[in-house]
């Protein structure tokens, strides 16, 4: 039998969103729910698999694992992009790398409740009445307030309907948005500048790259509004943390809302855990029962159709 590793399963859930029972009698599953980020431990855990199952961008897959990693002939991501995995070097070891489809409401849906917690002080306000306490803040209303989103692609362009929902003005920015397209999306296009400095609250929705990382910074926190919030439910990379921090604790921006982070998981005394000001979730965008569903029914039909030799969904393809 064919030996399939599901590795980064945090809360012991891969097996109950598809029917792995399907596989019986022609492959032995082994799920993993801790996470290894260290090379020669993943090495070890790795070596006697024949397909391994990646939750997406959570355990990285460079072209250096590749190469210890012999007996390795299936590899397949939720989503149909992984930028953790080096699809060259797994071109060139021969070994299929395939995805899945995805949900393309979650994480906007996150967002839009971030915004809310932030607007109305909600972590304040349940911590005070935990504590005994009652009211101590006032809240804004989303309606009229600014949200300006970097990025108008399928995320962003779901979160700019939210916003109008809530009577929100809807701005947009990215390098290659034009006033026509985000137009057709809802939106007014504006500079980045602008949009900074005029938005109440800035929501980041574009892709990880050599253009974007450090696209927010020193320079962009300075140009924001005093009560103006910052939410990043995109790739934590693309945000200077260190930045971030000293904004926060400068009183220098509202406030802020994380779900994703330079390292994942984030370390236990990582310097964002005591910034004030900071709402933070674990990476819990894409975590749904909806998405889920998809994730791990559409891996097992990849390893289905790769046991009978049929066609998978093969990234790139």
């Amino acid at each position: 039998m064919k030996k399939i590793a599901v590795l980064d399963d945090y809360q012991r859930v891969a097996l109950s969103f598809a029917e792995w029972s399907r596989l019986d009698g022609r492959a032995e599953i082994t799920v993993f729910h801790d996470h290894i980020g260290e090379f020669e431990p993943l090495v070890a855990r790795l070596q006697d698999f024949d397909a391994v199952c990646l939750m997406r961008e959570r355990t990285p897959f460079p072209a250096a694992l590749f190469e210890r990693l012999p007996n390795l002939k299936l590899l397949i991501t939720t989503g149909m992009a992984n930028a953790s995995v080096d699809a060259a070097a797994a071109a060139r070891h021969g070994i299929v790398f395939c995805g899945t489809g995805g949900s393309g409401h979650a994480t906007a849906e996150l967002t839009i409740s971030l915004i809310l917690s932030l607007a109305r002080g909600l972590p304040a306000e349940m911590a005070s009445l935990a504590a005994g306490g009652w009211q101590v803040g006032v809240g804004r209303e989303l309606a009229g307030a600014r949200l300006g989103i970097l990025g108008l692609g399928r995320l962003g362009s779901r979160l700019a309907e939210y916003g109008k929902v809530f009577g929100m003005d809807v701005v947009a920015w990215s390098q290659n948005l034009t006033p026509e397209a985000a137009a057709q999306k809802g939106a007014r296009h504006v500079s980045k500048e602008e949009l900074f400095s005029t938005s109440d609250y800035i929501s980041i929705h574009l892709k990880l790259s050599d253009r974007t990382v450090g696209l927010v910074g020193s320079p962009e926190f300075a140009l924001m509004k005093r009560d103006a919030c910052l939410v990043n439910t995109s790739r934590g990379p693309i945000v200077d943390q260190d930045a971030l921090i000293a904004a926060l604790k400068e009183g220098r921006i509202g406030g802020a809302a994380l779900d994703v982070y330079d390292e994942e998981p984030l370390p236990a005394g990582h310097p964002l855990r005591a910034a004030p000001n900071l709402i933070m979730t674990p990476h819990i965008g894409y975590v749904s029962r909806q998405t889920y569903r998809v994730f791990y029914g559409q891996t097992l039909e990849n390893i289905e159709a790769w046991l009978d030799g049929k066609p998978v969904r093969v990234i790139g393809a």
